[in-house]
């Protein structure tokens, strides 16, 4: 992790119970070194920056975010004419 950047979902769940907290336990990886994926998504934070670098993701499941996703999914999937709608 030490050579990655890396990104996560949620910077506080990622160095308490993600793959992250070893690395920051063993002072490998500075926790203000993990990038939140919003920040991404947002343009605070150009992402990955050359073929090279080696990025990993650290998702510790952000139910919010997940929920939106697949909404968006949902809103795509609709728009191409693609799903099946099933009865609940």
């Amino acid at each position: 992790m030490a050579a990655a950047s890396v990104f996560t979902d949620e910077v506080a769940q990622s160095i308490s119970i993600g793959e992250a907290q070893h690395a920051v336990a063993a002072g490998t990886l500075e926790a203000s070194a993990i990038t939140p994926l919003g920040d991404v998504l947002t343009g605070r934070h150009k992402g990955r920056q050359s073929a090279s670098e080696i990025t990993l993701f650290d998702g510790t499941g952000v139910g919010l975010q997940d929920l939106a996703v697949a909404a968006m999914a949902v809103t795509r999937a609709r728009e191409r004419g693609m799903g099946t709608t099933v009865a609940v």
